[in-house]
């Protein structure tokens, strides 16, 4: 409940600084001091030190795992404020409430990470997913990013009756809203010998909605053009922390489904797994801009998550989805970040960025070869993970060969920019960069390698 609480808290707090002060820097720096309150108020209730005692009828289970996720999501977080703070007070005047959204998305984060019934995932999504709408459309002069939030907003909205649609479906066949590996409703499954056709129903609707949620195949449409359109500071922050709780929301609410639908889950899975890969890396290769390039591969990320889905919740699958969740945060924070601090961002923008910037190349080059999953980067071990997990839960060995083939399609697009940066001569127009500002990206290069060689270094923490 800490983090719940604290991160409401830091947004109420928020949203009353930029009443007592206008400065931009000191906003800033008080964002950035509450991520560390927030962070901390999480390790104290996963270390069993403080935790605010709240009687929530088993709406709200907090586990060791939930709570691990909100510690790795809110230390991307302060890195990402670390790095792009300053870009966030550059989108426009009202800087205070956009560093509030941010922290209401993270009250979101936390609720999906420690929700335990259809209410309150539709509670959490709804509360990560609204602020997202406003800060998508907040450089109000730019009329890419007006049409984004407005895509963004209808889309979401039908998603979100969908979603009721199917919880209502649910409730229809079990009488609770509890989720479908709850005894009760497993009961009702068992006596009628088959799930009822309002059951089935709902859970596709669900699983529907949860697919356009984490922009996995065929509900990914609306993800390239409002993560373009978006101002890019904040398209870093919606597909990484945000994707991730997401895709957490996601594997725990269908975790064991094979017990309900049977053959046809698996059937369902393989195809969003397939399709969603096949669209993310095929369509990637054709891009010109590098920021949509990085839209389409995040679709492409989302195929590999859905592994810990496929998985039916084993011990390394469940291991994959934080590694994943904290690799692929770390490299898309940083990209975003040299991404910025460049004027064109097209493959040619970053045409001699080795010779001109090459603090900003060499962090750029570390992060795409992990999203990539080149050996000794986190990106490597996080897709070999959820890869391992599909295969020890028994998952069809054509599908694991399908995703390994599909991840080296990745590597062609991500390697023409790191081609651009090195080989090709040019001269990139990049913003002023301050000292403490690289200093951040080597330290973000350096944890993605840590991580590459050493993932126990992270994921001991789970356990102890």
């Amino acid at each position: 409940m800490n983090a719940i609480i604290v991160s409401a808290l830091l947004g109420v707090v928020m949203m009353f600084s930029g009443i007592f002060t206008t400065n931009k820097t000191i906003i800033k720096n008080i964002a950035t001091a509450g991520m560390l309150v927030l962070l901390a108020a999480n390790l104290m209730e996963m270390n069993n030190l403080f935790s605010f005692d709240i009687n929530t009828h088993d709406l709200i289970v907090t586990q060791r795992y939930g709570l691990f996720f909100n510690c790795i999501a809110y230390g991307a977080t302060f890195i990402y404020l670390v790095l792009s703070g300053n870009d966030i007070t550059e989108v426009g005047v009202n800087v205070a409430e956009y560093f509030a959204l941010i922290f209401f998305v993270l009250c979101g984060v936390a609720i999906l990470s420690s929700f335990n019934g259809l209410l309150m995932l539709f509670i959490g999504v709804e509360i990560l997913s609204i602020p997202l709408y406003i800060l998508t459309g907040s450089d109000k002069r730019n009329l890419k990013s007006n049409e984004a939030s407005l895509k963004y907003f209808l889309m979401g909205s039908f998603s979100t009756g969908i979603m009721l649609m199917g919880i209502a479906l649910m409730y229809g066949a079990t009488g609770n809203f509890g989720m479908v590996q709850n005894a009760g409703i497993r009961g009702i499954i068992t006596a009628s010998q088959q799930p009822p056709y309002l059951l089935v129903a709902g859970i596709l609707l669900l699983f529907a909605s949860m697919s356009f949620k984490v922009s996995a195949a065929p509900f990914h449409f609306w993800t390239p053009d409002v993560y373009d359109g978006a101002p890019s500071v904040f398209t870093s922050f919606m597909s990484t922390i945000v994707k991730a709780a997401g895709m957490l929301a996601f594997i725990r609410v269908f975790e064991n489904q094979y017990t309900v639908l049977g053959p046809t889950w698996h059937i369902v899975v393989d195809f969003a797994i397939v399709t969603t890969l096949l669209i993310g890396n095929i369509t990637a290769v054709f891009q010109q801009s590098v920021k949509r390039m990085l839209a389409y591969s995040s679709i492409a990320q989302a195929g590999f998550m859905l592994f810990a889905l496929y998985a039916n919740n084993t011990e390394i699958a469940k291991e994959g989805m934080l590694l994943y969740a904290a690799a692929y945060s770390l490299a898309t924070i940083s990209i975003f970040a040299v991404l910025i601090k460049l004027h064109d961002y097209t493959l040619d923008g970053f045409n001699g960025l080795a010779k001109k910037e090459p603090v900003l190349a060499f962090a750029a080059t570390v992060s795409l070869l992990s999203l990539s999953g080149i050996p000794l980067t986190a990106g490597f071990f996080a897709k070999y993970y959820v890869l391992a997990g599909a295969l020890q839960a028994g998952g069809a060995l054509w599908l694991i060969i399908v995703a390994v083939l599909l991840a080296a399609v990745s590597v062609y697009y991500y390697f023409r920019v790191i081609q651009a940066m090195y080989f090709k001569e040019g001269d990139p127009q990049v913003q002023p960069i301050s000292g403490g500002f690289k200093a951040a990206l080597i330290v973000v290069a350096a944890l993605i390698v840590i991580i590459g060689i050493w993932p126990s270094a992270l994921l001991s923490w789970l356990y102890f």
